[in-house]
């Protein structure tokens, strides 16, 4: 019969697994941004769950300013860059929009909730924005 080893090896060896299960999710985590095409990236702003406007990100050269209004005098100026796209001022009262700051990814998107308002970034050839997962789930 084969002895099993004591409870405070097997407590030794749980940590262990799980510390490299925790290195590795972070390893990943840190890493995997980096791999993300970034010269092939494009911004689709949405107004009330309508596509207004798609900006391939890589394709601007001279930095662009434009405003989008909408109801009840809601407006979101919106700069973009070579690269990336920022809410730069908006008509809202709490400005997370703003505070946002300039996107490259498309981790997260930037909303205006009271002016209805979304900018997501996908990958160029993509149809459709990235699907929830367990970052944004």
């Amino acid at each position: 019969m084969k002895k099993l080893p004591s409870p405070r090896k097997r407590a030794i060896l749980l940590a262990c697994l799980m510390a490299c299960v925790l290195l590795a999710s972070l390893g990943y985590l840190l890493i995997a941004p980096g791999f993300q095409k970034k010269d092939r990236l494009v911004a689709d702003i949405y107004q009330n769950g309508i596509l207004l406007r798609t900006i391939p990100l890589s394709s601007v050269t001279e930095t662009e300013t434009f405003t989008i209004r909408g109801e009840h005098g809601a407006e979101n100026v919106i700069e973009v860059r070579h690269g990336s796209i920022a809410v730069i001022s908006a008509s809202c009262p709490d400005q997370i929009c703003v505070h946002q700051g300039f996107r490259e990814d498309s981790l997260l998107p930037i909303t205006c909730l009271p002016n209805h308002l979304v900018i997501q970034i996908r990958q160029e050839g993509s149809e459709k924005a990235a699907e929830t997962d367990a970052l944004t789930y």
